[in-house]
């Protein structure tokens, strides 16, 4: 194969960015999904860098109609897509009695109905690409999807809830998709991103105490769990959940 297309949301920053400049490395071309753009131009430029060809979208990843015209594009340019990394998230740290409806829907909009969005949008060529797996797609869930956001996450309950919710969607596509795409969850713990650096800074050295490898977590540890699943042949892992979280368990 002469060219292979990964399209990563949420890929300005934190996990996304660190996921697209290994799949940059990995040989990939890439379509970049953010609303942050001059951070996701960054990006950009790093995998142009590695001597790959990289495409950014301004997009509000809730957006279905949005999601179908972003792949229409890349189809378009690239003539195929063989990897999703459903990256993008937001978080919320209010409790049910703070929180309102709309901070409720825009949680489970973002975290959640976006893997649905772009899953549904990229799986009509993945299907019909002809290759022996025509596709696979990564979605980011959480540690927090089985601990329920206690007192180390970022998040509380909301987040959790659509986390969790990706769990039992990744499930349900690897069947329906299979055996043509393949479908898997990574669930990370700790990590040191934009979006975690408070609670980072505020509880680093106490949460690395409650992590067997003795150390919180960076972009590159998840990005290659997603080149190996995005890359690996053969491949006979679908419809999982990895655990990226160097063992941690104080919560």
């Amino acid at each position: 194969m002469t060219r292979r297309v990964a399209i990563v949301t949420g890929a300005a920053r934190g996990i996304g960015r660190g996921c697209a400049l290994a799949l940059g490395e990995k040989g990939f071309d890439i379509a970049l999904v953010d609303v942050l753009v001059p951070e996701m131009e960054r990006t950009a430029a790093e995998i142009r860098a590695l001597g790959r060809e990289a495409r950014t979208y301004e997009a509000d990843v809730a957006m279905f109609a949005r999601a179908q015209d972003v792949v229409d594009d890349v189809v378009d340019e690239w003539d195929r897509v063989d990897f999703l990394l459903n990256n993008a998230g937001r978080s919320m740290p209010k409790g049910i009695l703070e929180i309102t409806e709309e901070e409720w829907d825009r949680t489970l909009d973002v975290n959640l109905k976006s893997c649905f969005n772009w899953s549904r949008a990229v799986a009509p060529t993945m299907l019909t690409q002809g290759d022996p797996v025509g596709g696979r797609i990564v979605n980011m869930s959480s540690l927090n999807a089985f601990s329920g956001g206690v007192t180390s996450a970022v998040s509380k309950f909301a987040y959790a809830a659509a986390k969790a919710g990706i769990l039992g969607l990744t499930r349900a596509l690897a069947k329906e998709l299979g055996p043509t795409i393949q479908v898997n969850a990574i669930c990370p713990g700790v990590i040191e991103t934009e979006l975690g650096n408070t609670l980072t800074r505020a509880r680093g050295p106490e949460l690395a105490e409650g992590i067997a490898l003795g150390r919180l977590g960076t972009p590159r540890d998840v990005a290659e769990v997603v080149t190996f699943l995005a890359t690996s042949v053969p491949s006979f892992i679908t419809g999982q959940s990895l655990v990226v979280d160097g063992f941690q368990w104080v919560l």
